[in-house]
């Protein structure tokens, strides 16, 4: 049975989709850009903000789910330009245990919703 996952906390989809699915104990998350929540306005000042915007809407997503980062089993990292992997991944760093982070892949695409600069989604796993 699956179960819809939508949180205020977040910014609300902006097509036909939702912010997650629980299904059984897995929860599949939809990409989130760096729309802050209650404006709907992008965060993109730099790829720092950006990419914090990004991990906070992710949070209260996992949140409402009843999750947290630990329960996150998987991400997909997409980004506009390689040449932010570093700060990037600064900023995903501080959300997980390095002994515990989840397997990820990053990959450059050329375009991203609203042109950001970067979109992130996740699997998380509640035991």
């Amino acid at each position: 049975m699956k179960k819809i996952i939508n949180t205020s906390k977040a910014p609300a989809p902006i097509g036909p989709y939702n912010q997650a699915v629980l299904s059984g104990n897995t929860l599949y998350t939809s990409g989130q850009i760096a729309l802050h929540p209650e404006t709907m306005e992008l965060v993109i000042d730099d790829i720092t903000s950006e990419t914090k915007q990004v991990m906070e809407n992710m949070k209260a997503v996992l949140a409402e789910a009843d999750m947290t980062f630990e329960n996150v089993i998987k991400t997909s990292i997409f980004i506009s330009d390689m040449e932010n992997f570093g700060a990037i991944n600064a900023v995903y760093g501080q959300y997980f245990d390095e002994a515990t982070a989840p397997a990820r892949e990053t990959v450059e695409v050329a375009n991203l919703p609203k042109y950001v600069n970067v979109e992130i989604s996740m699997i998380a796993v509640k035991s």
